[in-house]
Order: C-alpha cells, then sequence, then structure tokens
C-alpha cells in the first residue's frame, strides 16, 4: 500500500496509536471532531508503509482474530472454543467481594483486581492503564499511562468512555525494561498481538492483556455535550465519571457525575442517564467510523476478557457484575485462588449465559455488519476486509435501523460541531431530538412486529384487566 491509498482508508484505522510507535513519519493527534487520526509527516509518495498497515486490525488484511486467537490459545489443556466468544478455559458471572474493589468501579470490580492480583503475586512489575489526565493545562481528559504501585494501579479504575491512543506509553515500554499489563478495547488488544509479532521487546515485556467487551468507541466530544447539558459549557468540564452508581436502582441505571466550572464557579452535578441526550448506546452519538467495521466482539485475543453482566437476574444489583471469560491459564489460577479465598463472588455460568449479555451488541457488531460491508460494495467504497461476508439480507425494519444508526452517528459530529461554532446548545439537542425519536419510533415498530398481533392482544388485555387486590 502506497501514501495515497493509505490516506484513503485511514478513516477506518482505530487510531490506537501503535502505528505513531512503528513509524515515526506518522504523527498522531485529536481533530476538531474529538477523535484520533493519524497523519503522514513526510512530503515525499511512500511507497512502503506496511509496518503503519499491519498493526491496524482494520488495515491488515492478511491476519485476523482467528489466526491470532488459534496461535495464543488454542495449545492450553482444557481449553474450548465458541464460534461467538471465541477461545476460554472458564467463563463466570459475579463480582470482587475483597475490600472496595467493586464500590470504585464501574461494575464488578474484576478489572482493576485482576491487576492488583498480578502485581501483589509478583507477577508484573507496572499497568498500563487509562488514567485522568495529570497535566492541568491539557485540554485532554484522560490518557494511558503506566502505574508502578497499588495505590497507582487503583486509581485508574472505572470506564472511560473517551478516545485515548497508546504510542506513548508503547515508548516507555520499549525505554523501560519489565513486566507489563495492559488493558484494552478488541482493536487495541489486537493491535499489542500485531505488534508483539514484529517486536520481540514488546513481546517480551506485554505480559497479560486484559480485554474490555466495548460496543464502540466514542469522540470527546461525547462527554463535552453531555456536561453541556447540565450547564458545563465547552472547554469547562474539569473531570467526570461516566458511570456513577445509583443506589436503589438497576446496574444500568447509573449516572453520570460532572465536575467543572458554571460561570467561573467550581461545580459537582450528577444526573441519571435517563435524562442525557445521546446515552442511548443503540443510537450512537459520537461513535467513530472504525467502531462500525470491527468483527471482534469478545476481545477474542486477551489474555481475560470483562464486560458488564446485563443480564435480568444480575442487573438487578445496582452496584454491577461482571462477565468474565478466561483464556490464560496463570490468571485462571489467580482466579481460581480469589474464589477459593472468598476475595471473589463469582458464579460459573455456560457459554450462553455469556452471549446472552451482549445479544444485542453482537446482532449489531456481527452479524448485521453484513449489511454494513454491503453498503460499502454497492457504492464501491474500500471497506477493511472481514470475517462476515457483505449481504444485504437482514429484515427490512433491521436495515432501516442500520441505516439510522449511520446517521445519526454522522449527524451528531457534524451538528454539534455547529453547535459549539455558533455556541449554541439548542441547535444540537434540536436536531438530534429529531433523529433520536425517530429511531425510538423505528423500534416502537420491531417490537409490535416481534410480538406479532397475538402478543400485541395478549398484552392490551393485560393492561386493560383491573388489578387484585392482594
Amino acid at each position: 500500500m502506497n501514501a495515497d491509498e493509505y490516506n484513503e482508508r485511514k478513516i477506518y484505522s482505530e487510531a490506537s496509536g501503535a502505528s505513531a510507535f512503528v513509524d515515526d513519519q506518522v504523527s498522531i493527534r485529536l481533530n476538531e471532531f474529538g477523535v484520533y487520526e493519524e497523519c503522514l509527516m513526510c512530503d515525499e509518495k511512500r511507497e512502503d508503509i506496511d509496518r503503519v498497515c499491519y498493526v491496524s486490525p482494520n488495515l491488515n488484511s492478511d491476519i485476523n482474530e482467528t489466526v491470532v486467537s488459534h496461535e495464543l490459545f488454542s495449545q492450553h489443556e482444557g481449553i474450548s472454543f465458541d464460534d461467538r466468544i471465541g477461545y476460554y478455559l472458564s467463563l463466570y458471572v459475579g463480582h470482587v467481594a475483597e475490600g472496595d474493589f467493586r464500590e470504585k468501579a464501574s461494575s464488578g470490580g474484576m478489572g482493576t483486581w485482576i491487576f492488583a492480583e498480578l502485581f501483589r503475586q509478583n507477577m508484573i512489575d507496572a499497568v498500563i492503564h487509562v488514567k485522568g489526565n495529570s497535566n492541568p493545562n491539557d485540554p485532554i481528559l484522560f490518557r494511558y499511562d503506566i502505574s508502578r504501585t497499588l495505590e497507582e494501579i487503583r486509581s485508574g479504575a472505572k470506564t472511560k468512555y473517551y478516545p485515548v491512543e497508546m504510542s506513548q506509553v508503547l515508548k516507555l515500554v520499549k525505554e523501560n525494561p519489565g513486566r507489563y499489563a495492559i488493558i484494552g478495547i478488541p482493536s487495541f488488544i489486537m493491535s499489542i498481538r500485531l505488534l508483539a509479532m514484529k517486536d520481540e521487546v514488546i513481546r517480551e515485556r506485554i505480559k497479560y492483556t486484559v480485554g474490555l467487551i466495548c460496543g464502540h468507541q466514542k469522540s470527546s466530544k461525547f462527554c463535552e455535550a453531555l456536561a453541556w447539558q447540565v450547564g458545563i459549557k465547552p472547554g469547562q468540564l474539569e473531570h467526570i465519571d461516566f458511570r456513577k452508581k445509583m443506589p436503589g436502582g438497576q446496574a444500568s441505571q447509573y449516572g453520570l457525575e460532572f465536575v467543572g466550572y458554571i460561570d467561573g464557579k467550581k461545580t459537582t452535578i450528577i444526573k441519571p442517564k435517563s435524562e442525557l441526550l445521546g446515552q442511548d448506546w443503540g443510537q450512537g452519538f459520537f461513535k467513530q467510523l472504525a467502531s462500525d467495521f470491527t468483527d471482534d466482539v469478545f476481545n477474542e485475543t486477551a489474555d481475560i476478557v470483562l464486560g458488564d453482566a446485563w443480564l435480568p437476574e444480575y442487573n438487578k444489583d445496582y452496584q454491577g457484575n461482571n462477565v468474565v471469560i478466561i483464556r490464560n491459564p496463570e490468571i485462571s489460577e489467580l482466579v481460581k485462588l480469589g474464589r477459593a479465598s472468598n476475595k471473589l463472588n463469582l458464579d460459573e455460568v455456560d457459554v450462553h449465559t455469556i452471549f446472552r449479555s451482549q445479544a444485542s451488541h453482537y446482532r449489531h457488531t456481527h452479524d448485521e455488519l453484513a449489511y454494513r460491508l454491503y453498503k460499502k460494495d454497492k457504492f464501491g467504497e474500500w471497506r477493511p476486509q472481514k470475517r462476515v461476508d457483505p449481504s444485504k439480507n437482514i429484515g427490512l425494519l433491521r436495515r432501516k435501523v442500520q441505516d439510522l444508526r449511520e446517521e445519526i452517528s454522522i449527524k451528531s459530529h457534524v451538528v454539534y460541531k455547529e453547535a459549539v461554532d455558533s455556541d449554541n446548545l439548542d441547535h444540537f439537542v434540536r436536531e438530534m431530538n429529531i433523529l433520536s425519536k425517530k429511531y425510538k419510533g423505528l423500534y416502537k415498530v420491531l417490537v409490535i412486529q416481534s410480538k406479532g398481533v397475538k402478543g400485541i392482544a395478549k398484552a392490551v388485555v393485560r393492561r386493560l384487566s383491573p388489578k387484585k387486590n392482594k
């Protein structure tokens, strides 16, 4: 691939920062829409940028997650494989019982606990994870950083729906010997695996990978737009907790906590997510394009995978629970010891339970990717090579959902920039509410379709029937 081809296709790159790490002629920066983009800095026509494309899952057409995961995990004794979730040694749902790991986490606390336990057992020297930016003069709120103490490790708890990149921390890993563990979304962990195939130092130093189940990446404007809705204007947000647990509700009914300045006064505001436009993840506000062209739902190349237990039997607990997929034998033993010592409250579950927790995510990311690929092919546009074949053979209403999600995603970036340029939040709210209401209406039709005439009739009868006194 030459420079011209790369510039055409880089919009599909995950912008993990791996490209800037392997090639000093590539820079990475946040663009005007709050999305990291990679830029070739050289002026001459480059014919050889293979290293850059190799470490990007969406630009590498030769090696996919199936190939990498097979090489990593297939030889482990007792390993199983499922077409949907990949390889696994053990599957759990639950949370950390030890200390306040769960209390200070977005969900069950397993991510921070795994890092802490690896550190306490002298299996690693440091953790690569996302933390608040320590530079008060930098408008970027969150960055990948390296933690070398238990206190620092614990400071990186909680999910951040914010764009990040790894180029600087990877350089630090290269310059500083040690044993590292890293956490990341599917495309980032895959980038690490691809990088390790070419770089012996990275392969030897990054010992463990912790994968997150991720619906899609957001731009930095996502949190900015949410903060503006509570009165904190762009540029005035200092900190955001994207997953504030709300006692008395369900795990999925979390809130957001904003810390910023209103009329020059530092203010903390907590709002339920239901009161903020853009919090319906199915609609895809501020979604990055690359997110719609991945087929890796369950982070297939990670040693251990963590996600939210979006299951009725677990959702009632507002503190949250994790789904856990383990592929690495050493981590499997750590978790078994944690269960035996009552540090972990984890239920052993089957593949179906894990899949159920992410069924909607899988339908969009994997199953209906076929339609998104078909549309690209129909218009003769380049798109990444994926493990899903292009097809329009999904239901008409599901095609409408995909079309509308694409429109919402694209317009959210553009309309928000217009709102900022004109200092008019109402413009963003008004324009996006039109699409949001259209989306909700479409889903009502889908519900009616799924229930059928008899199902609707039964629902009406139940609603109209007088309630019996208990």
